[in-house]
């Protein structure tokens, strides 16, 4: 039985650097560098994710989108409500096109819905609901988006 619980606890042991959610990869890079994910949501997410926490990880990440449009919009809303002021076609606080032609409209208008379906179908959950559980792949996912539109705003800022 005793070799029994040894065998056990060696492979219990070995496990750890098999996972797939580590900082320092064992042969290979962190899937944050495989997915190319902003610095700032490392910054934010990096360790819940290593640390299994995919909700957590990517609650973060949209909290730091939701601030970061806050402060380039200069108001202080947050969430859906935000978001469709900040991008608003009409009369946008952040211009992520010139909003001059037909396809600059309709761009700065898809995006006012992705920025704000994210929060709303993403973040929100995550904020509000208790027992929320991501895969890993998930949270991935849910950071790639979120890296996406932490570029984009960027690129409108310049």
């Amino acid at each position: 039985m005793a070799d029994l619980l040894e065998r056990f606890e060696r492979i219990v042991r070995q496990a750890g650097s098999i996972t797939e959610a580590r900082s320092d990869p064992v042969g290979g890079s962190h899937p944050f560098d495989d997915r190319n994910i902003h610095s700032r949501i490392q910054g934010t997410s990096k360790k819940l994710f290593d640390d299994g926490h995919y909700a957590s990880a990517t609650f973060e990440a949209y909290k730091l989108l939701d601030k970061e449009v806050a402060g380039i919009a200069k108001i202080s809303e947050s969430g859906v409500k935000l978001m469709m002021k900040a991008f608003s076609e009409q009369s946008p606080l952040i211009k992520l096109t010139n909003v001059s032609t037909i396809s600059e409209k309709d761009e700065q208008e898809g995006y006012k819905f992705i920025f704000s379906g994210s929060i709303m179908a993403i973040r929100n959950p995550r904020g509000h609901e208790y027992g929320v559980v991501d895969s890993p792949t998930e949270c991935l996912d849910h950071l790639s988006l979120a890296s996406l539109l932490l570029r984009r705003l960027e690129r409108a800022k310049k």
